[in-house]
């Protein structure tokens, strides 16, 4: 540090106020002011990825608006699990986001100034960090209210079927959901002739690529799997529209070639993700497609209502893993 080849000056930006300290309470003492379990409260830590807390340990100054959140939703008669629930996702959420944008800040600040023999205050200049740090937090928040803008319209749209249905006035479609696997051939041998890197650019070029096919038609991406993705289609005729024009996508894209597999019916939905039989069964109908192919359910089938898709039945299957027999249907764009 004395021959200025390591500094630390840069914490006392403004950026790095964040760093949240202790505060002088603990969590049994926020307890007993707020009325809330000690359990509870300490769940927050857990949320953040740190070790679990006991209660006699001090709450980070950080932490507290998270703790008057919930004594706000416990004091309104929410229940504890769905507050649970709701900390638990907000937390990977935001975990997976900071950890991205670690690695976003290593490669392209830190490495390229490493790379020139500099400190990265050297090369950005000491303003860099803060202008940036404003500028991705007023992004990040922003992008939030927009997904939550899609979200909360889907709840209006709902609540005002339900009202005119229950005035006579609508008659609600029901039918049930559909989940979808898109798996890609040939991933894993791709993985280990061209490495990693190039593992990385199909992942990144096939989840552009989906994620646009599958908003286009009401549904979206749950989660990626290594060598695919599982969707969510509220609707299974437009969810097999979606997986048609995905797996065509990805040929013309110049990626490995994708199957699909589709199946409708109940799911339980928790901690942004989805389980049920009907995700396993759907999953057990990806792995029995060839490529190219998009295999659906008798259900899926009987659910599509007008969907522009025709189905030829391939027989009656034997899946891995479910019991008895499906009558499975390969799907392909009518006339």
């Amino acid at each position: 540090m004395r021959s200025g080849e390591v500094s630390l000056d840069f914490l006392d930006e403004p950026a790095y106020e964040r760093f949240s300290a202790l505060s002088d309470v603990t969590f049994a003492q926020l307890a007993e002011r707020t009325g809330v379990s000690v359990e509870l409260l300490m769940l927050i830590r857990d949320a953040t990825g740190s070790n679990p807390p006991v209660p006699d340990d001090r709450v980070r100054d950080g932490e507290l608006p998270f703790a008057a959140f919930i004594e706000f939703q416990v004091k309104a008669g929410f229940n504890p699990i769905a507050i649970q629930r709701l900390l638990r996702v907000a937390g990977d959420s935001l975990r997976r986001l900071a950890e991205s944008e670690s690695a976003w800040w290593n490669s392209e600040v830190m490495a390229p100034a490493v790379a020139a023999g500099k400190r990265p205050d050297e090369t950005f200049g000491a303003d860099f960090v803060t202008q940036m740090t404003v500028l991705s937090e007023q992004a990040v928040i922003e992008l939030y209210r927009l997904q939550q803008t899609k979200t909360w319209t889907a709840n209006i749209i709902e609540g005002l079927e339900v009202t005119l249905a229950a005035a006579g006035l609508h008659t609600r479609l029901e039918h049930p959901p559909a989940m979808c696997f898109l798996d890609i051939t040939g991933y894993t041998r791709l993985t280990q002739e061209r490495g990693d890197a190039a593992a990385a650019d199909l992942a990144e070029r096939l989840a552009r690529l989906v994620q646009r096919a599958s908003v286009k038609y009401g549904g979206r991406p749950v989660k990626w799997l290594g060598d695919g993705v599982m969707f969510f289609f509220p609707n299974p005729g437009p969810g097999v529209v979606a997986a048609l024009e995905m797996v065509a996508g990805v040929v013309e894209a110049g990626l490995p070639p994708a199957h699909v597999g589709l199946h409708a019916g109940p799911v339980i939905f928790q901690d942004g993700d989805y389980y049920g039989q009907t995700v396993n069964v759907a999953s057990r109908i990806a792995e029995y497609a060839r490529q190219g192919e998009v295999l659906v359910s008798q259900e899926m089938v009987d659910a599509s209502g007008e969907a522009k898709v025709a189905f030829r039945e391939i027989g009656p299957v034997e899946l891995k893993g479910v019991s008895g027999v499906m009558r499975l249907h390969a799907a392909s764009r009518a006339g």
